[in-house]
């Protein structure tokens, strides 16, 4: 009886308890629901890195409070336990990454990861925030010098390394070909007309950025196909992330086929793009009602296949002189500006326009304070994001008024083309930023981050990059380098490999630009990478400090002893030594050069010597850097086609972009890369070539036609890129 009483009395007590509590449960933070539904994502970033122990992190999203938007979070570890608290599920992943880098656990990198996690968590409490609401990330040229032949799991792992780095504005250009074929379509243009107007697949950054046509197409549809789907799983994961993906909106350029007709439209035959020797590209007018119909009508279409965004990118003028009246310049300056912003908005009500702030560098006299305030004039400051991410290279900025109130981004490019020169400039970067933040005429400034042309090198540039608009350039770089160091190749780094690191702070990376690339109007990333002249006796020198490198260089091969084969340490070395030894192929080049026009043979044949000992030295430990490697870039091209004759297409186009490029201008070698196999298949029989044939000419006492050997050389290197051949190593 007394046991029947107590039951009543229970059941009794909890009718009355469990709403109590459940009201209690509610009325609490949802600490559980924001470490699962609303962390998945972030969580998932987590467990592809570290695996089970992702299940000792509780990650919680908090209410932003910052009037801005911009992101904050807090790490502390109780137990064995590492409590996170962010504003976003970037900055938990920035978070958590930034915790076991500190602790010397993990380093992220796109040459590999280290990880070696403790047995236990230390103590550790962290609380940081950014002033700047975006971190922005990837250039419009990415997507041809270095994405081309990128699958899922690449860019898994590529959204991934966004994440840990807490990017959230994050350029995403993929997989707009099957939106612009549908398009053109429907507006009367066949297959055929559309495979004259698209470039290859490593080109079709400057196809869509209106500066070419058709170059080294067609583009396979099953290339347009596979992007598309691509492109939705890009998407999905980004947004899922809390990312902003930047996408493709209209600027104004029609296919030719398209110009032909609409004759009675005013669109606008523009000259040949950066030297001559391209297809004309055709610009509708801004103020022709079938610009806005088609903007309009493409995001719609965008829209329905890939999903609602919020920002669009749209440049008309890229690297083009913009075809305007000189009696009407600004008010037709700031039709352009006003009509791309309309389409968009119309489109997609309260979107932001995104445009490249490059073209204000790039042609500075043209755009004039006068014409830039005219193209911005009418549109409303808050609805327009100017990436200016040239301050490696160009003030745009300060030149420009912060853009006159309108919103933008600061940045750097730091990597042209994929080139990989080991440099960079840590201190110029922290002294930058905090400059900027210091700076009353800053304007509106948004967002932070870099947009290198081509990944894949120098990571410790961009690893400190993205710690900037967090630490704001409080920490002094010899301070960040040491934990730096500790994540990257252990934490029992010696004094030695301390000192090396410093070396190489002064001696390489003190250089923010790489001028070498772009010299005397010639591209290549060193002087064995262009196309051979006589004038390389003028170069007055490579960037940084070549005595210090050598130093740093010394020490780094005395303590690689201490480490594996197959570690980042040895990965650093191999980077180091190629470029030392390939800036004393430059000058030995200058040397054997001057010898064999003096008519020194003995000394100009020991030097030629020398050089393809050093070059084919080059080529032969670039083994242990699979990515940088000729074989992996076209292997990689292959087999992203379904038979011979479309892979056979993206090999050419894969070959092309890194050697020939195009046009008649100065393109050839933009794109030049420190890989195995360039060395030794291409950089040096081009100069082999050339040397042999001045020497030749010395014998004989026969005059050396400069342009008739590099017009053979040419012929060569055309050979060399139709050539389905692939590099397989020696």
């Amino acid at each position: 009886m007394k046991r029947e009483c107590l039951t009543v009395r229970s059941c009794h007590f909890l009718k009355i308890i469990i709403p109590f509590f459940a009201i209690l449960l509610f009325s609490i933070p949802d600490v559980c629901g924001q470490n699962g539904a609303d962390t998945k994502s972030s969580k998932a970033v987590l467990e592809r890195l570290i695996g089970n122990r992702a299940s000792e992190f509780e990650l919680t999203i908090i209410e932003n409070k910052n009037q801005d938007q911009s992101d904050s979070f807090e790490v502390e570890t109780q137990g064995n336990r590492v409590k996170i608290q962010g504003t976003s599920n970037t900055a938990l992943c920035y978070a958590a990454y930034n915790f076991l880098r500190d602790i010397g656990a993990v380093l992220v990198s796109w040459e590999g990861n280290r990880i070696d996690l403790p047995k236990s968590w230390p103590r550790y409490s962290k609380k940081e925030s950014t002033p700047f609401q975006y971190r922005e990330y990837l250039n419009a040229c990415t997507f041809g010098y270095t994405t081309p032949w990128w699958d899922w799991k690449r860019w898994e792992q590529e959204i991934d390394w966004m994440a840990f780095h807490g990017i959230n504005l994050p350029t995403a250009m993929e997989g707009q070909e099957a939106v612009w074929q549908e398009l053109w379509k429907g507006y009367g243009l066949t297959d055929s007309q559309l495979a004259a107007h698209f470039a290859g697949p490593a080109f079709l950054p400057w196809q869509r950025m209106g500066n070419i046509n058709s170059l080294e197409g067609p583009l396979p549809q099953e290339w347009i196909n596979k992007k598309g789907n691509l492109q939705k799983q890009i998407l999905e994961r980004m947004r899922a992330l809390g990312m902003h993906p930047v996408v493709p909106a209209f600027s104004g350029y029609v296919p030719k086929a398209f110009a032909e007709k609409h004759p009675e439209s005013k669109i606008k035959e523009l000259k040949t793009w950066s030297g001559g020797g391209f297809a004309s590209t055709y610009l509708l007018d801004s103020k022709d009602p079938l610009f806005k119909e088609i903007g309009k009508r493409f995001i719609e279409m965008y829209t329905k296949v890939y999903g609602h965004s919020d920002f669009y990118l749209a440049d008309s003028f890229n690297e083009i002189t913009p075809p305007v009246s000189e009696e009407h310049k600004y008010e037709e300056l700031s039709d352009y500006g006003k009509t791309i912003f309309e389409t968009i908005n119309e489109a997609s009500p309260g979107a932001t326009w995104v445009m490249q702030g490059w073209l204000f560098g790039d042609n500075k006299e043209f755009w004039t304070k006068e014409a830039t305030s005219a193209f911005l004039s009418k549109v409303p400051n808050d609805r327009l994001m100017i990436q200016d991410y040239a301050n490696d290279r160009y003030k745009v900025w300060e030149n420009q008024e912060a853009f006159y109130g309108k919103q933008w981004t600061y940045g750097y490019v730091h990597n042209y083309g994929g080139s990989n020169p080991v440099y960079g400039d840590l201190n110029f970067y922290r002294n930058e930023l905090t400059s900027l933040l210091k700076n009353p005429n800053k304007g509106n400034v948004a967002g932070y981050g870099a947009m290198p042309e081509g990944l894949n090198n120098n990571s410790i540039v961009y690893e400190y990059i993205y710690d900037l608009p967090w630490t704001q350039g409080k920490e002094p770089v010899k301070d960040w380098l040491k934990n730096y160091l500790k994540a990257r190749y252990g934490k029992n780094i010696s004094n030695s490999v301390f000192e090396s690191w410093q070396l190489l702070i002064e001696s390489v990376y003190s250089t923010k630009y790489w001028e070498t690339r772009w010299w005397n109007d010639r591209a290549g990333a060193y002087l064995f990478f262009k196309r051979p002249t006589l004038k390389i006796t003028e170069f007055k020198g490579n960037p940084g400090d070549k005595e210090k490198l050598k130093q740093a260089l010394d020490i780094l091969q005395l303590e690689s002893k201490n480490f594996d084969k197959n570690s980042l340490y040895n990965y650093d070395l191999l980077d180091v030594s190629r470029h030392y030894y390939s800036l004393c192929i430059d000058d030995l080049l200058i040397e054997c050069v001057k010898a064999y026009q003096q008519k020194d043979l003995k000394k100009a044949d020991t030097l030629y010597k020398e050089i393809e000992k050093q070059a084919l030295a080059i080529d032969k430990i670039l083994s242990g850097q699979p990515l940088n490697d000729l074989s992996y870039w076209l292997q990689s091209a292959w087999d992203y086609g379904s038979n011979a004759e479309v892979s056979k297409l993206y090999v050419k186009n894969a070959k092309t972009l890194i050697t020939l490029w195009g046009g008649e201008g100065h393109l050839n070698d933009y794109a030049s890369r420190s890989w195995r196999g360039m060395y030794a298949e291409f950089y040096w029989p081009r100069w082999k070539m050339f040397l042999q044939a001045l020497r030749a000419s010395e014998i004989s006492k026969s005059p050396f036609v400069e342009e008739d050997v590099r017009a053979s050389i040419k012929k060569w290197e055309i050979k060399w890129c139709e050539s389905p051949e692939m590099y397989k190593g020696r």
